[in-house]
């Protein structure tokens, strides 16, 4: 990850997402889309799934998971398995411009530069899916 407040590089992609720069993502018609790890998908997402009646995306590391909720190539991101703040700051910096929904799962404000720099879990969605996606993780 860069220095460079509400950036967050997406080196595969060959892209960088901005805030100033970044617009809300279309909707894509059909089931929600939810994004989890190729390696080990959290129980959560996939209860998420389960009651969304959503499709999983597989994909690498937190940054990029979130980056294609606000590139619109997925709808959710649910993670409960902790990762340090450095791991999402600039990524949740980037879906809050875009009028992502970030909170933590139990719908609480993600919190960032604390003395401890662990983040327990952290929710990313369209707004639209907020309240169902919620209703499951909280």
């Amino acid at each position: 990850m860069n220095s460079w407040p509400g950036r967050s590089p997406c080196p595969r992609q060959n892209t960088t997402l901005s805030t100033p720069e970044v617009a809300a993502p279309l909707p894509v018609p059909g089931p929600p889309r939810i994004v989890v790890s190729r390696t080990r998908p959290p129980a959560l997402a996939l209860d998420v799934r389960d009651r969304l009646e959503g499709t999983l995306v597989e994909m690498g590391s937190a940054g990029a998971k979130v980056a294609a909720v606000v590139q619109g190539l997925a709808d959710v991101y649910v993670h409960a398995g902790g990762q340090y703040e450095w791991d999402s700051a600039a990524p949740v910096a980037v879906a809050r411009a875009a009028g992502l929904h970030t909170s933590r799962i139990d719908g609480a404000p993600l919190v960032y530069n604390s003395a401890d720099p662990l983040l327990p879990d952290l929710v990313v969605c369209r707004p639209e899916l907020a309240e169902a996606v919620l209703a499951v993780t909280a």
